[in-house]
């Protein structure tokens, strides 16, 4: 144990073991898409340290081809919560979320969903993109972690806002894309923001499970359904492994450049160290 750490241990006596300093990536589900596109999940990362017991949840997907589409569900690791994506709604403004839904096809302007709904500092997520009042009937991108939809053209959605990159699993990973917005005749050809945000199409393209993508909106508004979340934790091998892990998580250990990794990929129980 490091010097510092002893230094926090001695500061936590009623504690029966030392504080864990563990690195996480919480990321939410992405949101259901109609024409608009679905907003990415929440993405949150931080090294918070861990005394005793704590739940998890994995967030799941929001439906896509549904009024409005689906809002994705949140993830959770201890205090931290990851909101869910804001679905895209039948011709009408985008819903908020971790990053917000795109703007729905209309006859009328409809601005995409806000990100970072409720706040966190750093931003989890941004907005979705808005439509663009055309007979192609076209709709805005969903907003990704790391940038906003796009809005969209008079021929086209609007492209997924860019997901956020993390090595927390021991390589580089992108999460958390915005769903690409569509048109109402041919799906159209947008593409989901990196890090798993579904394509337009007929229908649209759904987004990756365990990467917290948005749906790809769809022809008719026959929009994919967003993809589920994921949690990872991260802390030195030198700790031993975690005590015990609820039967509703579903999860893989692996090691890592001297780490020892827990990675969530469904369900919802209490973990203790």
């Amino acid at each position: 144990m490091s010097g510092a750490l002893q230094a926090v241990y001695k500061n936590h006596r009623s504690f029966s073991v030392p504080p864990v300093l563990v690195n996480y990536l919480v990321v939410a589900g992405g949101a259901g898409a109609l024409i608009g596109g679905g907003g990415a999940g929440g993405f949150r990362t931080g090294n918070p340290e861990i005394f005793s017991s704590f739940t998890v949840t994995i967030g799941a997907g929001g439906l896509g081809n549904a009024e409005p589409g689906g809002q994705g569900s949140n993830s959770v690791f201890s205090t931290i919560t990851s909101a869910g994506g804001g679905a895209a709604s039948l011709a009408q403004n985008g819903y908020a979320g971790g990053s917000g839904g795109g703007g729905d096809a209309s006859d009328s302007s409809r601005t995409g969903g806000a990100g970072n709904t409720p706040s966190t500092s750093p931003s989890q997520g941004n907005n979705g993109g808005t439509n663009f009042v055309t007979a192609s009937y076209t709709g805005g991108g969903g907003g990704g972690a790391g940038a906003v939809g796009s809005n969209a053209t008079t021929s086209n959605g609007g492209n997924g806002g860019a997901g956020s990159a993390s090595s927390i699993s021991g390589s580089s990973v992108n999460y958390a894309g915005g769903g690409a917005g569509g048109t109402y005749s041919t799906g159209g050809t947008a593409t989901g923001g990196t890090g798993g945000g579904g394509n337009a199409g007929s229908p649209g393209q759904a987004g990756t499970a365990n990467r917290g993508g948005g749906g790809g909106g769809g022809a008719s508004r026959a929009g994919g359904n967003g993809g589920s979340g994921i949690v990872i934790l991260s802390y030195p091998s030198t700790y031993p492994d975690l005590t015990s892990i609820g039967a509703g998580l579903t999860y893989a250990k692996t090691t890592s450049g001297g780490n020892t990794i827990y990675t969530f990929t469904a369900g919802t129980g209490t973990v203790t160290v």
